[in-house]
């Protein structure tokens, strides 16, 4: 059996990732402004907190991410 590094399946799986993030991003700005729009009764400031605070989320956990990946622990050979 042949496997290649690069695929249809890899491509659509990418796709799919990319897609499935911005719909999250989305929904979670959507409950950010939401629960603001509660707190602060201004929907022109709920906006403003809820995509200020998805921006910094977005940006932190880059950060993050890229953090994690100086750090070896978990990260090996398999068995």
């Amino acid at each position: 059996m042949h496997t290649t590094v690069f695929s249809r399946d890899a491509i659509h799986a990418r796709r799919r990732a990319v897609v499935k993030t911005l719909c999250y991003r989305a929904l979670m700005v959507t409950i950010t402004v939401l629960v603001a729009w509660l707190v602060v009764a201004d929907i022109g400031q709920a906006a403003s907190i809820g995509l200020a605070t998805n921006a910094v989320k977005t940006l932190t956990y880059y950060g993050y991410e890229r953090l994690w990946d100086h750090v070896s622990w978990g990260v090996g050979a398999s068995r």
